[in-house]
Parts: structure tokens; sequence; C-alpha cells
């Protein structure tokens, strides 16, 4: 079996591009090529994938981005914003809810990506905003055609996608799914991006934040305005960071779930450069590492992060280790989802990387707009967090949600890049990063092939909406049928998924050691790496 599916990686010298969508590879590699740097590309390259993928991101969700530097320095941003300051549980449970609703004004947090994009300009940009989203500002007023993509996810969601005046009018034709090939101006939001390129914080305070609470309240949602502005304030962090095999694994801080690969990695250990790539064991023992995260987040984490510290204590993991070495997989009824999200990686000819991710947490977030500025909100609050009593991740006033949303890169110990990645897919992203993880460090795959090779998912993670369901292993029919047989007789409930159908877009660039740029796109999605010569 050929991991990449016959698609060679995309090779360059003086810096690279992969999204998943080839504009706005585009408009990164065009900021490239004219002397920016790759934190002009990814900020270009980002606002570009709010028009071409807006089921999947836009400026009123949330973003995480991971930052090498030229000189081995690694910093990371978190844009998660906070849920409404009246969103207590009693709130909630006096509208009749069980759980937290995933549409409407109940759903939505404040958006953090705003806030997460101004910080990694102020952290290393050489152009402005101003410079840098003008194109978007522009595909926006004329409308770019609708992609396959875009017209699966407005079927997708269609019906809630109708009740909301601004979704309607953007992105149906009539109501109906729009045709590919259709164009949807936007001159609303073209004018919102020329207002948040003047002041990303315009959406935190001032007439923009103040139409979007009114909009929220006047839907009933227990939104102050306080909470909104405390959402713009994010500032650089340090990354997790943590070792496997000969690299040093940079990850988003929480409430990002980046800690979880670092579990995994953990569980895993060198043991899986032992066995050969994606065999019985190899897949058995991640499967299992994942599905121990996903139990440790549900039954430990909030959104305050308590738990983590625990989570990852080296004697725990320790403890937690030998378990999987020295026992058969024993899956649990546990269950994970996919998500709507869309990432992007760039690295540029002084070595400088950034990984980074947006999301509206499910497709088109909560199909809320605000009237008067094409913003979509998210619905983040419904997907992160639990109406469970005495949860740790139980709703609280002014709390942020738990996330899916991660990002990485990786270094050796003197600071050089190896590689840099990332993949949307809710629940499945932790899992996913993991397995690539290991086919670039463990097993030599190149990045087409590492994000080309047969995935699977342990079903389900911790989103609130599918919390109890029959555990499964998802896998994609391209793993051979014999160690799909085997991994039954471990005790994985498997599920074969048609070839390359599993959720997610992972993109991928490394460095060689002979100093050129490798770079592969998911074939999942209409993704390409691009490259400069």
């Amino acid at each position: 079996m050929i991991a990449g599916q016959g698609r060679p990686p995309t090779i360059a010298t003086r810096g690279m591009v992969a999204t998943s969508h080839p504009l706005a590879s585009a408009a990164g590699l065009e900021v490239l090529a004219s002397g920016g740097n790759a934190i002009d590309a990814a900020l270009t390259a980002a606002a570009t994938t709010w028009l071409t993928l807006p089921g999947q991101c836009g400026v009123g969700g949330d973003a995480f981005a991971v930052v090498r530097e030229p000189d081995g320095r690694v910093w990371t941003v978190g844009g998660s914003g906070y849920g409404p300051d009246g969103g207590t549980p009693e709130f909630y449970r006096a509208q009749g809810l069980s759980a937290i609703p995933l549409d409407g004004a109940l759903a939505v947090a404040a958006p953090g990506a705003p806030a997460a994009l101004a910080a990694l300009h102020a952290g290393g940009a050489s152009r402005s905003l101003s410079e840098l989203w003008a194109g978007p500002a522009r595909m926006a007023e004329r409308g770019i055609p609708c992609s396959a993509k875009t017209r699966d996810d407005v079927a997708k969601a269609l019906d809630p996608i109708r009740r909301d005046a601004l979704a309607r009018g953007v992105y149906t034709d009539g109501g109906r799914v729009p045709l590919v090939g259709q164009r949807c101006p936007q001159p609303e939001l073209a004018q919102t991006i020329r207002a948040l390129a003047a002041d990303p914080r315009a959406i935190y305070s001032g007439t923009l934040a103040q139409r979007c609470v009114d909009a929220l309240v006047a839907a009933d949602a227990p939104f102050s305005g306080e909470e909104w502005e405390a959402s713009g304030d994010v500032v650089p962090e340090e990354p997790i960071r943590t070792r496997y095999r000969d690299a040093v694994i940079h990850q988003t801080t929480p409430p990002s779930a980046g800690w979880m690969v670092a579990q995994q990695a953990a569980l895993c250990g060198d043991d899986l450069g032992m066995v050969p790539w994606l065999s019985v064991d190899a897949v058995d023992r991640m499967a299992r590492a994942a599905r121990v995260a996903f139990e440790d987040r549900f039954a430990q984490c909030g959104a305050d992060n308590d738990g983590i510290a625990t989570i990852l204590d080296p004697r725990r993991l320790a403890d937690q280790r030998a378990a999987l070495v020295g026992n058969p997989s024993m899956p649990r009824d546990f269950a994970v989802a996919g998500g709507d999200t869309t990432s992007l990686v760039v690295v540029d000819d002084d070595g400088r990387a950034v990984s980074f991710i947006h999301s509206l947490a499910f497709t088109f977030g909560a199909k809320f707009g605000v009237p008067g500025t094409g913003i979509l909100l998210n619905n983040r609050l419904g997907r992160g967090a639990y109406l469970i009593d005495g949860h740790p991740n139980e709703v609280r006033p002014r709390r942020k949600p738990l996330h899916t949303l991660n990002a990485w890169v990786a270094t050796d110990d003197h600071g050089a890049l190896v590689s840099v990645g990332n993949t949307p897919g809710g629940d499945g992203q932790v899992q996913w990063n993991m397995q690539i993880l290991s086919h670039l460090l463990d097993h030599g795959l190149d990045p087409q092939e590492a994000v080309s090779a047969p995935r699977f998912t342990v079903f389900p993670g911790s989103d609130a909406d599918v919390i109890g369901a029959p555990p499964e292993l998802r896998v994609e029919e391209t793993m051979p049928e014999s160690t799909r047989v085997a991994l039954s007789e471990r005790g994985h409930r498997v599920r074969v998924q048609p070839a390359l159908s599993a959720d997610g877009s992972a993109q991928v660039i490394s460095r060689d050691p002979g100093g050129f740029l490798l770079g592969g796109s998911d074939p999942r999605q209409e993704g390409v790496a691009l490259g400069l010569e």
C-alpha cells in the first residue's frame, strides 16, 4: 500500500504554505513571494479561509497558533472566548434544557479568533493588518465562487441556516443549497474585515461589539457585554512541550486540547518505532492511548484547566503506560464527534514556522448571524460545556468552554525546525496529530505520505453531544483487512469507513537534512501545499 496515494510531496527551498483550500494557499504564498514573513502569510491565508471555507471558520470563531522563530524560540497564542456572565446551570435548566443547545444564541461563546490574530500579528508580523487583509476584504465584497465543500456544508446545516436571516441571505440560493460556482457577495463582512484590520479590538468594545451583544441579548442569551470585552485579552504564552522520539513537540496551551497529544505521546513512548508501520500492535496502542486521554479529559478536566497537571504527572503517565503495555485493550462505554474547523501551516525563508487553526465549532457554528456585520457566531459553548451537576466542566458564568483545537511544531533539541503541522476534525484532531507524528518520526514518512495514510479514530471523545455513545474504532478501508480483523479480536468494535472518508484535512511541512522543505496537504479535502524555489 502506498501511503501517499501516488501524490508526491511539494518541495521548495524558500518558503511554503499548506492550507485546505487552493485560494488560501495561493494568497499566503503571494505574501511570501513579495517579501512577507510566515506570520504575514498565515494572517492573510487565515482571513482568506473565512471566505473559502465559511462553514469551518470565521470572524465569530476561535483560533490557536504555535510559532517557531528563526532563533529557535517557540511561542503560542490562544483565542478562546468566555461564555455569558449569566450562564449558570440554573439559567439553562429554567429553559427546560438538559444540555446547552448547539444552534442559536444560547450556543454562543464570545469569539476569540480576532484577539488571537491580533496577538499573532503583534508577535512578529512585518506588515499592517490593513495591508494583509485588503485582499480578503475585496474578495468578500465581490464574492467568491461557491466550492463543493461549502455546498456540502450548507446542505449539512440547511434547516438552521434557513432560520437565520444573515446565513440564509448569504449562503443559500433563496433557501436552497447553492450551486458550485455561484458567487456569494458579502459587502457587510468586507466592511467588518476592514474595521478589524484597523482595530482588532473593535469586536470586543465599541459599536461592533455592541451589535453582537445586543443581537444575542435580543435572542435571550444571558450576555452582559463585560465577558465579551474580557475575551479580547490574548497574550503570547509558552507552549506545552514533550519529547517524542528525537524531537521536542511544542503544543498549544489550555483550553486547547494540545495536552492530550502530549499525553498520548508519553503513553506510546518509543514503542511504535519498533513495530511495523500501521500494524495491529501500532494501531492498538495508539487507539488505546487516545481512549485513555479522552477518559481522563472527561473525568478530570474543566475549562479552568483543573486536572491537567495531575494527568501529565510523569509518575501517573508511567503507570498508565505500563498498564497499556501489559493489558489487552478494553474499550469502555465512552465515546468522538467530527467538527468543522480548518488549519494551515507556513514556513518562510528564515525558518520561521506557523501552525494555525481556527473554527466555528460545528458547521456554520451556531447558525446565528449578527445583523449588519456579516458575522456568524460560533457554537463553542454548546459543544464544549456540560450541563452535568458537579462536573469539572459544568457550565458556569464567564467560563471558557473546553476546546478540541490544537496545533503543533516539532523541533530538535537545539530548536531547529523538524516539522510543523495540524489537522481539523473535532475530537479526531488529537488522535490524528499523534498518528501523523508517529508516521513522521517513528517511520520516516514524508509529509504527503503522513497526511494521506489510512486514518483511524476512536469514537466517541468528550464533546457534550456524544457523551455515552457506544464506543467504536472507525478505520478507513485502506487499512488491510487482516489488521482490522486482528483489532476486532483484541476487543475493538471496528467500523469500516470508505477510503479517505474520515474527517480532517491535515497539513504538514517538514525540513529535510538537506534544508529542503517538504509539504503535504490532505487528499480528504481540496487543499494544496505550495512552495517557493
